[in-house]
């Protein structure tokens, strides 16, 4: 299998092929992202992202809203930088609350949230990286319901992260949720297949 960091025009299907083999491709992901699922705490829920998940994601979005080629552009563009790179896992946060009051007190409080979210490998603490895209945390101080988050690792730390017997902790430090997660064996097997040989 060739290791990708980008989807290219190339790689996506006509809506009429796309939906030929949509529940094949649903019943495929679904089995991808069984391990690439995180939660921390009650409330966050992390979900890494690679080429495949990305794929998947853009042509659900070409096939829902049929935005044609203007909307193929828009989506390789939102959705690229989200790709691992080879040294680096990529995230998709979500905090996710049904009560839309208890939800809105929430994010209210958690400004500043990406600055505190880390992936500790043994005895190195990687700080996340936010995707620049736009800001998520407004000026008023609220948290948007949804990060998108960069892992930046060494060859070391993609050794290390790979070795089942160095422990890999997932967190979010911030003053109003610190949580975290240990990761389990196949979620870090499931991850690993992001870093390139």
């Amino acid at each position: 299998m060739t290791f990708k960091t980008e989807i290219t025009r190339d790689d996506i299907l006509s809506i009429e092929d796309y939906s030929k083999q949509r529940q094949q491709s649903k019943d495929r992901i679904k089995l991808i992202k069984a391990h690439r699922r995180v939660g921390v705490g009650p409330d966050a829920t992390f979900y890494f992202e690679n080429y495949d998940t990305m794929l998947y994601q853009i042509h659900e979005m070409l096939f829902i809203e049929k935005g044609g080629d203007d909307q193929l552009t828009d989506e390789l563009e939102a959705y690229n930088p989200l790709i691992p790179n080879g040294r680096e896992l990529v995230a998709t946060m979500m905090f996710e609350i049904d009560d839309p009051i208890k939800r809105t007190d929430f994010l209210n409080k958690m400004g500043g949230v990406e600055n505190h979210i880390f992936l500790t490998i043994g005895d190195d603490k990687i700080k996340a990286v936010a995707e620049d895209d736009v800001d998520r945390t407004s000026a008023s101080g609220k948290a948007s319901a949804i990060q998108f988050i960069h892992f930046p690792l060494s060859n070391d730390l993609v050794t290390r992260f790979s070795d089942n017997n160095t422990q890999v902790i997932l967190s979010i430090e911030h003053d109003h949720y610190g949580h975290m997660a240990i990761l389990n064996s196949d979620t870090r097997d499931a991850l690993a297949i992001d870093f390139s040989s």
